[in-house]
């Protein structure tokens, strides 16, 4: 009863349980550690500063379909349309590094970051030195990482960041030992966020490690990541505030007052996670696809799509748009690479054109739709 009523996608329902059904008490244990399971934080949610800059900032000349997808990403997340001053593509580690690693020696008041995977290899050490340089230098630094995915880093690692002044805390902790609560075992962050002085931010793909810096070895990923200026930061800035609040348990920081400055160019930070029934993400890429009217260009290293996502691209295929999808050859995940190519006959029978990058892996997630968005 308690499955059929969280109202998910069929194929879900009916596989938890069938599940339950040929495993009866195996069954349930697997339900209790990995089953759906929400996150209430309507606490936080209700700090955001709501009040914002018109739908789409003034001087451009927005179409009706950009307009309603701002709505849509608004009404989803509570975080209205804002501007950049400036945007900086970086693509693989080294430009990424590079870049974190100057901004963050200019830092002057306060560094946060959130990642998912930080390693305590060449890498990693190599930021987390540069933030106690800044942290003995009167900087406030707060490191937020996933409790999964930086699981190889220790406290010895850290703890030098602690003595310089930094603060850190991990996001979900595991908790098996505490039986009467269920673990977050599927829970993660998988956030890569940068905020320096609120007025610089980085976002996008890449973690913190070697295995995506192309200068350390030739297997590098492949990967996205931004650089960004303007109003926009202070969103970013708004979305750490709101995890580092819910993991640490403390009141939120304070957020810095709104940005004068008014840029050119149209942004929106869209967040998703399980303390949100909406699928925010998800929901915005869906509505692109099927506002776009000559081109869908996607590249995910992790192609499972949904009926909608899945019905999406082949309508704007059929429809004569130019439809292209570009995967990894091979994923880090083989399970997730043949699950993926199960869907190409039908994606080639409706006229998707289907690429394979290789040999190394494509870790960039990004969603082309027209020339605008």
């Amino acid at each position: 009863g308690w499955i059929v009523l969280q109202k998910r996608e069929p194929a879900a329902t009916l596989s938890w349980l069938i599940s339950l059904a040929a495993l009866p008490v195996l069954g349930f244990f697997i339900y209790y550690f990995f089953g759906p399971q929400r996150i209430q934080r309507q606490r936080l949610r209700r700090n955001r500063t709501r009040a914002a800059l018109p739908l789409l900032p003034s001087g451009l000349s927005p179409s009706p379909e950009a307009i309603e997808l701002a709505s849509i990403g608004q009404a989803t997340t509570g975080l209205p349309p804002t501007t950049a001053t400036a945007v900086h593509l970086l693509v693989d580690g080294a430009a990424k590094y590079q870049a974190v690693l100057a901004a963050i020696a200019q830092a002057r008041e306060r560094i946060h970051l959130e990642y998912y995977i930080f390693e305590p290899d060449r890498t990693g050490t190599a930021l987390r030195d540069a933030l106690i340089e800044r942290a003995r230098a009167g900087v406030q630094v707060r490191l937020l990482l996933d409790a999964v995915g930086s699981g190889n880093l220790k406290q010895a690692f850290v703890q030098p960041l602690l003595d310089a002044g930094g603060e850190f805390a991990w996001f979900h902790p595991m908790r098996v030992h505490r039986l009467w609560k269920r673990p977050w075992l599927n829970l993660r962050t998988h956030r890569k966020i940068l905020v320096i002085d609120d007025a610089v931010a980085f976002t996008g793909g890449i973690n913190i490690t070697d295995a995506q810096d192309e200068r350390l070895g030739q297997t590098a990923y492949r990967d996205l990541h931004l650089r960004l200026e303007g109003d926009v930061v202070r969103e970013l800035q708004l979305v750490f505030i709101e995890d580092w609040a819910y993991a640490t348990g403390g009141k939120p920081l304070a957020l810095p007052s709104r940005t004068v400055e008014v840029g050119t160019i149209a942004a929106q930070v869209v967040v998703s996670g399980p303390d949100s029934p909406w699928e925010s993400i998800h929901r915005l890429q869906v509505s692109a696809i099927h506002a776009a009217r000559r081109r869908v260009w996607l590249v995910t290293p992790y192609f499972v799509p949904g009926e909608a996502a899945r019905m999406a691209l082949t309508s704007a295929a059929l429809g004569g748009l130019d439809v292209r999808l570009l995967v990894p050859k091979m994923s880090d995940s083989r399970l997730v690479t043949y699950a993926a190519r199960s869907y190409f006959d039908e994606l080639l029978t409706a006229g998707v054109k289907i690429y394979e990058y290789g040999p190394r892996l494509l870790h960039s997630k990004a969603l082309l739709c027209d020339g605008n968005f």
